[in-house]
């Protein structure tokens, strides 16, 4: 099943809609133009497709007899049994990944990751801000792939549509969901809802930093009682303080091609930083 069309379509949409309504005037620097314009057009022709052959070599060499061996199972169940298990494993190679701020040995995931979290705004844009080596990694990639060996195919891509979909609202720039949230009626039962399913103030969270900004909250892509489950929930009372990664920016090569290009630390120190970040440690 291919998922691209649609999602490249609804991308447009609400690109468009975020355009029309001034939401992308005067925010991007070079840099920015350049990752997201690179990642956008190198993932989908490129690193995607190469990341689906190993995906497939993989597990024809690992189950030989194995293909098509669900192709039996219905859809509605296999659908619902493999979105969980998408949505479990994501979470936790998302969480190890910005783990990987503190912890030596999963440095090298955060990098590959940062890329995404780098930008210093929220919108849908942010979606194709992706280190092309994402692919590799991602949990999502493998366990979708290695179902579409075992005859699950549509299954596998109406997981991958669902997920790009949800992606798409919770990286939009439009908040809808602050106005439910503090609605006196409908607020409580919304924030119930969110123990459940991320909402666009809690994933925007997630991309900021200072006030209401939780770099290491929110977790999962749509399931937030995974969150909940594991104790990284954060539900939002406004916009984070600031969007993106405090500090110097890495150069924007190493951004899009980590690991095969590393820029020195002091090239990278000697970037233009935020003129938040100083200020950043005295409001965390």
């Amino acid at each position: 099943m291919s998922y691209y069309g649609p999602v490249l379509a609804v991308t447009a949409v609400i690109l468009l809609t975020e355009i029309l309504m001034g939401r992308h005037r005067g925010i991007y620097r070079r840099d920015d133009i350049l990752v997201i314009g690179l990642c956008a057009l190198l993932n989908p022709l490129v690193t995607r497709a190469l990341a689906g052959l190993l995906i497939a070599g993989a597990a024809a060499l690992l189950l030989p007899q194995g293909k098509g061996a669900l192709a039996h199972l219905p859809l509605l169940p296999s659908y619902i049994g493999l979105f969980l298990l998408v949505e479990f494993a994501f979470y936790w190679g998302h969480r190890w990944a910005h783990e990987g701020q503190r912890r030596p040995a999963l440095r090298w995931l955060w990098k590959i990751h940062r890329t995404h979290h780098a930008g210093r705004y929220m919108n849908v844009l942010v979606t194709q801000r992706i280190n092309l080596f994402w692919s590799f990694v991602v949990p999502t990639a493998w366990i979708t792939g290695f179902a579409v060996y075992l005859g699950q195919g549509m299954a596998a891509g109406l997981v991958v549509l669902t997920i790009f979909c949800w992606n798409l609202i919770t990286h939009s720039h439009f908040r809808w969901d602050d106005a439910i949230r503090r609605h006196p009626r409908l607020g409580r039962a919304f924030r119930g809802i969110e123990h459940l399913l991320i909402s666009p103030g809690m994933h925007h969270s997630h991309h900021g930093y200072g006030k209401d900004g939780a770099s290491y909250r929110n977790y999962a892509v749509t399931f937030a009682f995974l969150d909940w489950m594991f104790g990284t929930l954060h539900i939002p009372e406004g916009r984070p303080w600031r969007y993106g990664v405090p500090g110097a920016q890495p150069h924007w090569a190493e951004e899009i091609f980590y690991p095969l290009v590393r820029i020195p630390a002091s090239v990278q120190e000697g970037g233009k930083a935020h003129p938040a970040d100083a200020e950043e440690k005295a409001v965390a």
